[in-house]
C-alpha cells in the first residue's frame, strides 16, 4: 500500500473554493501534502495547502501541467476541463472521479439522459439545443406550462436554474444547450451522499432533508436524519446506490432526490464530490464527508457514517443589498448557544447570495436543533462594511 502519510505522495485538488478548504481539514489531519490549482489568488484553500497554483480550470494546459505534478487528482468542482484529465489518465495519473463519471455529469442533458437509459427515476424532460426552441415548443403545443429550465452547463447554487410560468420567464436566459424538466409537485427534497473507494467499498450516509430558499434556490437547511417514514428512507437510500453503481464513481456521489406526492423517488441531480448536503457530517457524524472523500480516493478503509447526534446545517449566505469587504453580523450572539458551530470559509468578499460559509447546529432532539437553527438564520446576517 502507498505509503500517503508524511510522505512524498502528492494529492492533487482542482479547485480552492470552501469544499477544497474543508478537504484540507482532512489532509492537515493526516499530514498528506497536498497541491490546489485556483483561478483566484484570494481562493479559501490557499492558506491551508502545501502548494497553490494559480491557473484556470478550463484551460487544458493548466489543468494538464498542474496534474502531471501529482500523484493523484481530485475535484471540488465540477467545471474543469475533462480532455486534459482524459489525457492524465492515458499517462497515469490516477483522476478522481474519473474523466468519463465527470462527462456523463457536467452536462445536464447528458446527466438525465444517463438516468433514462440506466433506468433511475427522474422527472421527463426534454432536451434543446437553443432556447429559441424552447418557445418554438410552446408555441406548437409541444411543451406546457410551468416546467424547470436548465442550462446544460455550468450553473451553480442556484444559477441556470428557473421555474418557468409564462413567455415572459424565457427573457434574459443563456441562450444556449438546455432541458426542459416537469414540475414536480414534491413533499420533500431528500439527499443520500454515497462514498465508494477505488477498490469498490461503499457507504451512505443517512438520507437528509433539505429545505431551499423560495427566490435563490439555495439550501437554507439541511436536517439529518430526514423526518420521513423509514420506507422513504430505505426508497431513497436504494435509489442513491443505484445510481452510484450506474456511474461507477469513486469518491462521493451526492444524490438529490424528490420524495412526492405518491412517496415515489425521482433523482435531480448529483454531484461527485463533497457537497453542501453533507456539512453537517463535520460535527455530527463519526466521519465528515470530506475524511471521506480522502478516504474513498485513496482507497483507504472507508469511515463509519451513522450519526452521533442529530444535525441541522444552515447556509451562511451574503445578505441582499451588500456588497464588499465581509462582516459577519451577531456571529458572538449564536456562539452564545449550545451545540452551534460557525465554518466561515474565508471569502474577503460578499455579495447577494454568495454562500459565504455555514453553521451546524447538534442536538439530540432533532426539532430543538431545527428551532435553534431558525434563530440563528434570524440572528446573524452577512452584510459588508
Amino acid at each position: 500500500m502507498t505509503n500517503y502519510f508524511s510522505s512524498k505522495f502528492k494529492l492533487g485538488i482542482l479547485g480552492g473554493g470552501q469544499l477544497g478548504k474543508m478537504l484540507l481539514y482532512n489532509t492537515r489531519k493526516f499530514d498528506i501534502f497536498t497541491a490546489v490549482l485556483d483561478s483566484s489568488n484570494e481562493a479559501p484553500s490557499k492558506i491551508a495547502s502545501n502548494e497553490f497554483h494559480l491557473g484556470d480550470l478550463m484551460d487544458y494546459d493548466a489543468v494538464y501541467n498542474f496534474g502531471k505534478q501529482v500523484d493523484i487528482l481530485t475535484i471540488e468542482i465540477e467545471n474543469v476541463n475533462v480532455d486534459a484529465l482524459e489525457t492524465l489518465e492515458k499517462e497515469g495519473v490516477k483522476v478522481y472521479p474519473a474523466s468519463k463519471t465527470l462527462r456523463q455529469i457536467q452536462n445536464k442533458a447528458k446527466q438525465k439522459l444517463f438516468y433514462r437509459d440506466q433506468n433511475i427515476p427522474t422527472s421527463d424532460f426534454t432536451r434543446f439545443a437553443y432556447l429559441s426552441e424552447i418557445e418554438d415548443a410552446i408555441v406548437n403545443g409541444g411543451l406546457h406550462f410551468p416546467f424547470v429550465w436548465k442550462a446544460a452547463q455550468f450553473g451553480y447554487d442556484g444559477n441556470g436554474v428557473k421555474v418557468v410560468r409564462t413567455l415572459e420567464d424565457l427573457e434574459g436566459l443563456p441562450k444556449g444547450e438546455c432541458i426542459a424538466e416537469e414540475l414536480i409537485p414534491f413533499k420533500n427534497e431528500l439527499a443520500v451522499i454515497v462514498a465508494r473507494s477505488a477498490s469498490g467499498e461503499i457507504k451512505t450516509y443517512p438520507v437528509v432533508e433539505m429545505e431551499f430558499h423560495p427566490e435563490a434556490n439555495q439550501v437554507e437547511y439541511v436536517i439529518c436524519p430526514a423526518r420521513i417514514p423509514d420506507s422513504v428512507a430505505k426508497k431513497a437510500e436504494e435509489v442513491a446506490l443505484k445510481t452510484s453503481k450506474a456511474f461507477n464513481h469513486v469518491g462521493l456521489l451526492a444524490v438529490e432526490m424528490f420524495q412526492t406526492e405518491n412517496d415515489d423517488i425521482l433523482v435531480n441531480e448529483v454531484a461527485p464530490r463533497p457537497h453542501n448536503s453533507g456539512h453537517q457530517t463535520i460535527e455530527a457524524s463519526y466521519t465528515s464527508q470530506f475524511e471521506q472523500h480522502i478516504r474513498a480516493i485513496l482507497d483507504l478503509p472507508l469511515g463509519r457514517t451513522d450519526s452521533k447526534v442529530g444535525g441541522v446545517m444552515v447556509n451562511l449566505v451574503g445578505a441582499e443589498g451588500y456588497t464588499g469587504n465581509v462582516v459577519y453580523q451577531n456571529i458572538e450572539n449564536i456562539m452564545k448557544l449550545d451545540g452551534v458551530t460557525p465554518h466561515i470559509y474565508g471569502k474577503k468578499e460578499t455579495r447577494p447570495f454568495r454562500k459565504m460559509g455555514h453553521v451546524t447546529i447538534v442536538n439530540e432532539d432533532l426539532n430543538e436543533a431545527r428551532r435553534v437553527a431558525e434563530l440563528v438564520k434570524k440572528s446573524i446576517k452577512v452584510i459588508s462594511e
